[in-house]
């Protein structure tokens, strides 16, 4: 068997040499906008919240808000944000996942289900107004119940729905389908297939949507001003579901842009810091029971 020539091994070398350095040069490329990113993300975090995080009282969470004087709180709009953001979550994450779980095991694979994933793929990057549109049509003109935290809640459920069904949906199916074939050989049912095997591998995917929807309800203010109002009923905590419904993120617009206090700018700074730190702790409380529940498995 002939020997390669010395030609060709050094061409070989230097081929693989030039690849080498284009990797390291890309990998150094990738790094570095990495870390650009991360630190523009660092400071954006801080310009937003350097000058109201350190103003934060108890009084100021608590506190009604005020039309005219100074020192007003936000604690019934901070109320409504997390009663809302639990009643739609109540509404869409069964709905979501019972969606997505039938897309991915139970459809047929037809030009029906094919036009379904489209429309729902589509809705997920509907601009939330038309959502606050369809709940003014639905609950305002038709149910004639008004602005209300129901009709609020449903509408920001409704918002939901898609990304929810399409996150489950692709969870299940990055599921390894010798895990399935496994459950199935054992004996399992497909629906015990389903419960103990599918959505447990593919939970970490899910409660990722889940955190992000979650955290785009917490902060959405279209939706909330068009179904559920820019007032509140005036008491810190009211579960009447047929009251006015403001949120922090509605009370945020209306400090910057209609009120009259003469503190509005500080409270603008503080209801942001606020805002920002929830969604942050909304993503941890998501997160931390997985991150144990993987090291658990992993040990």
């Amino acid at each position: 068997m002939s020997q390669p020539s010395k030609a060709a091994a050094y061409s070989f070398g230097k081929r693989n040499g030039r690849a080498a350095a284009l990797d390291r040069i890309f990998t150094g490329l990738v790094w570095g906008i990495g870390a650009l990113v991360i630190l523009f993300i660092c400071g954006l975090l801080f310009l937003l919240l350097k000058n109201g995080l350190p103003k934060l009282t108890w009084d100021f969470l608590y506190g009604l808000p005020s039309e005219i004087e100074e020192g007003g709180g936000i604690g019934p709009a901070l109320f409504n944000s997390f009663y809302l953001l639990f009643i739609s979550l109540v509404i869409s994450i069964p709905l979501g996942m019972a969606a997505g779980i039938y897309l991915a095991e139970f459809a047929p694979d037809n030009r029906l289900i094919g036009l379904i994933r489209i429309c729902v793929e589509g809705l997920s990057s509907v601009p939330s107004i038309i959502f606050g549109l369809f709940g003014i049509a639905l609950f305002v003109e038709m149910f004639q119940i008004g602005l209300t935290i129901l009709g609020g809640a449903v509408s920001l459920a409704f918002l939901n729905l898609p990304v929810l069904t399409r996150v489950t949906e692709e969870s299940i199916r990055s599921v390894p389908v010798e895990l399935k074939n496994a459950s199935f050989a054992l004996g399992s049912t497909h629906l015990q297939t389903i419960r103990r095997v599918l959505i447990p591998v593919a939970l970490s995917g899910i409660v990722t949507g889940i955190c992000l929807t979650a955290g785009r309800a917490f902060g959405e203010s279209a939706v909330i001003i068009l179904t559920a109002g820019v007032t509140t009923s005036g008491e810190m905590w009211d579960f009447n579901l047929f009251s006015p419904g403001e949120t922090l993120a509605v009370h945020l617009w209306y400090v910057q842009s209609e009120a009259i206090v003469p503190d509005a700018q500080e409270i603008a700074q503080k209801a942001t810091s606020v805002l920002i730190f929830v969604v942050l702790l909304i993503n941890l409380v998501f997160r931390v029971p997985l991150w144990f529940n993987s090291r658990k498995t992993k040990g």
